[in-house]
């Protein structure tokens, strides 16, 4: 069985405030057995990759995926339809 862990100490280990996760619970996963909380190592986890952010900008950036060719997808060549209007002015 996995370690459970109490709003002082899930806080302790996330260094958070204790406050936080309390008003946060309803966005964390977590176990609830009647009015206790817990959290799982695994809860804690997600908790911290939940809020895990990545640079965009500067040199620790991950480059961004290279475009693929034009035409690549099955549905690039569709364009949209003419306006009601237009359309139906060159029909007679």
């Amino acid at each position: 069985m996995t370690a459970r862990h109490t709003y002082p100490e899930a806080a302790a280990i996330l260094r958070v405030e204790e406050s936080w996760l309390r008003r946060h619970i309803k966005q964390l996963p977590h176990s609830k057995k009647g009015r206790k909380v817990t959290f799982s190592d695994a809860d804690l986890d997600r908790i911290d990759a939940l809020h895990h952010h990545e640079p965009t900008t500067g040199p620790l950036a991950t480059p961004a995926a290279p475009a693929s060719a034009p035409g690549s997808h099955p549905l690039s060549n569709l364009r949209p339809l003419p306006r009601r209007g237009k359309a139906l002015a060159n029909v007679s």
